[in-house]
């Protein structure tokens, strides 16, 4: 069990038997004296996807869902489905595109480093790594004097993902993009 101060970004909870991960915290302050704060927390349904909004008193105790953590890798997709292959007991799984949402904007075939979560013997989603290495398939031609000023255009990644990079990048190019948001890092280093 962990308490309502331990309610951060990123945290999975349990609430009436299904997991959760916490998209955000905003802690109130009470007004009246003896009351406690309210913690109001933006949750993802991690078998679902819906979001939603829930409010903990201080010092309430919210239970942990039992699970587990597995290093997979992204073999194909075929249509709806996206197959993965646990790296370590070569066990194959598929899971549907709606199950896994935005997250399919940045699977490419052979992409390593994301882990399964599995809870009560089931994977229900994958965690993909911080950042993505994708190459741009097409943009607008690059500008010139376009380095001295921040302007951005629109550019599609071989995954089909559309996102906004700097004027000076040219179709073909690889990017790193962070898969939180959806944005540009940087070139992608060879």
């Amino acid at each position: 069990m962990i308490s309502t101060s331990d309610l951060k970004r990123g945290v999975r909870i349990l609430i009436d038997g299904e997991p959760y991960l916490v998209m955000d915290v905003h802690v109130q302050s009470p007004s009246a004296r003896g009351a406690s704060s309210l913690s109001k927390v933006k949750v993802r349904n991690l078998r679902t996807g819906n979001v939603f909004d829930k409010t903990f008193r201080g010092g309430d105790k919210i239970d942990e869902p039992n699970l587990e953590l597995r290093s997979v890798q992204f073999l194909y997709s075929d249509g709806g489905d996206y197959h993965f292959m646990d790296v370590e007991s070569y066990d194959q799984f598929a899971l549907a595109g709606d199950e896994l949402g935005e997250s399919t904007g940045y699977l490419k075939e052979g992409l390593e480093g994301l882990r399964s979560v599995v809870f009560n013997d089931q994977v229900i989603s994958v965690d993909l790594p911080m950042t993505v290495v994708l190459e741009v398939t097409e943009t607008a031609p690059a500008i010139k004097g376009a380095t001295a000023q921040a302007q951005t255009k629109p550019a599609t990644l071989e995954t089909g993902m559309e996102i906004q990079v700097p004027a000076y990048l040219e179709s073909g190019e690889r990017v790193q993009v962070d898969t939180r948001d959806g944005r540009f890092i940087s070139r992608a280093k060879d």
